[in-house]
């Protein structure tokens, strides 16, 4: 069962993630009526909200977007940093709003942060029990109760399902306030906006996608306990 869950939204996960590459392949083509790029698009919308200690930088890579809120920069990647379509502004906003979101204490990206170490040592523990049972199973499971490995991986998978879930709000909000900051500085036109918001909501897809599948797989496992002990 746990390998059909892992097939079924493997496949659903590579599916959305190719329409989002595709959503921004598509979207890129097509230039801004202003020619900002993505960066300048950045830069602006962060001097717009009064901050002026986040660094707007270029990292390689494709889709590698991302804000760092412990270096405080907004990194961007070669596509949308030097790009000047609404794929590229819909990108760079994104990032900012999680930019605007840490300079007003947003409180769902605050517990978030608090998760990120918690989140990383579950994974560890998770990668050291599936390396022990694909190499050690006949060892692992005479040394210690099945119960108690069931515990430990439900225990794992409740701290990365928290963080999965907590990072809806994050992202829904980091795109409605770069949406609402794009459409209101007339950064693009309206069909530009249609773009945009198109290009957020694949992106935001993946996240969702994410969460589910951690949520079904801590359900599998917890039922699997359950079983255990009738």
């Amino acid at each position: 069962m746990i390998w059909i869950i892992f097939i079924v939204f493997g496949i659903i996960s590579f599916a959305v993630s190719q329409k989002l590459k595709s959503k921004f392949k598509k979207y890129s083509k097509i230039g801004l009526q202003n020619g900002l790029t993505g960066a300048e698009v950045a830069r602006l919308m962060l001097a717009d909200n009064n901050i002026h200690d986040v660094k707007v930088t270029c990292v390689q890579g494709e889709l590698t977007d991302h804000y760092n809120p412990a270096h405080k920069t907004v990194n961007l990647s070669e596509a949308v940093y030097h790009g000047n379509s609404a794929a590229s502004a819909a990108v760079a906003s994104h990032e900012c709003g999680h930019a605007v979101q840490h300079a007003n204490a947003y409180s769902m990206l605050k517990v978030r942060s608090a998760l990120v170490p918690i989140q990383n040592v579950s994974a560890k523990i998770l990668n050291i029990v599936v390396i022990a049972s694909i190499f050690g199973g006949a060892f692992l499971f005479n040394s210690f109760p099945f119960q108690s490995i069931l515990l430990i991986i439900i225990g794992a998978y409740s701290v990365m399902t928290l963080f999965s879930l907590v990072t809806l709000p994050v992202e829904f909000d980091a795109s409605k306030r770069a949406l609402a900051w794009v459409k209101n500085r007339n950064i693009v036109t309206t069909s530009e906006y249609g773009m945009a918001k198109d290009a957020l909501k694949w992106a935001a897809m993946t996240y969702v996608v994410a969460a589910i599948a951690s949520l079904v797989t801590l359900m599998y496992y917890i039922s699997l306990f359950l079983g255990s002990r009738d």
